[in-house]
């Protein structure tokens, strides 16, 4: 049976923390903007670093398991890795935006939209998705 608990975190979290979307750490005029629609490689790095530490927190520390048969005991690092990573990647206005703001597809426009955020969620939806459970990636510690 597959592990829903690092898909539903995880996801959660991408759309919680996508810079500009609730708000932007740093802002583009003070340390924090709320709701801006904005954003930066520093933004981008700060909120990548906060969904770090908030997915191995509920995926490490707490253990957010949704299963109902037996979960290995063991520290499952590849959600937490491929999480950080697809966060990043997928952040809206870093690599692209879909929908762009003022094309079809927007290139490091630092700029985002509540459809691309949509968008780029279920894109992270997806991938994190295929790689975690269709592919059963895993990245075990001692």
């Amino acid at each position: 049976m597959s592990d829903w608990g690092p898909v539903f975190i995880a996801v959660v979290l991408f759309i919680l923390l996508s810079p500009g979307l609730l708000f932007q750490v740093p802002g583009k005029s003070r340390i924090i903007e709320f709701g801006n629609f904005q954003t930066s490689g520093g933004s981008i790095l700060v909120h990548a670093i906060i969904y770090f530490a908030l997915i191995a927190i509920f995926l490490l520390a707490i253990g957010v398991h949704i299963v109902s048969i037996f979960v290995t005991s063991m520290a499952d690092w590849a959600p937490v890795v491929v999480g950080v990573v697809l966060f990043v990647l997928l952040s809206p206005g870093l690599l692209f935006e879909l929908p762009g703001t003022h094309h079809h597809v927007d290139f490091g426009s630092f700029r985002t939209n509540g459809k691309a955020v949509f968008i780029h969620t279920l894109i992270f939806f997806a991938a994190f998705t295929i790689l975690i459970l269709a592919l059963h990636l895993h990245i075990y510690t001692g």
